[in-house]
């Protein structure tokens, strides 16, 4: 299943309408891991979490958005100490 479709179903969102939004926060979430150091050119479940996470986040206004930017910042921060998540030179 594509990633977008994993993030709809989270949020719930049954339409087309939103998939250019959802979307552009999808490839946003990427670059800003990969900011970070995070390979993201192949995708597994962590790094899915993270940017579902973040789409989450960024989607509309979240009555919750202190807590996942809070679940963001927890996935990224693990995910750049991680052996074989980040694109560093060692």
């Amino acid at each position: 299943m594509a990633l977008i479709d994993n993030c709809k179903i989270a949020m719930r969102i049954t339409t087309t309408s939103y998939d250019s939004e959802i979307q552009s926060y999808i490839d946003a979430g990427k670059l800003d891991l990969g900011i970070a150091g995070v390979e993201t050119t192949t995708l597994d479940p962590l790094t899915e979490k993270a940017i579902l996470t973040y789409v989450r986040m960024s989607f509309g206004a979240p009555s919750n958005y202190d807590q996942l930017k809070a679940a963001y910042d927890e996935q990224k921060a693990q995910l750049m100490n991680a052996t074989g998540y980040t694109d560093w030179s060692e």
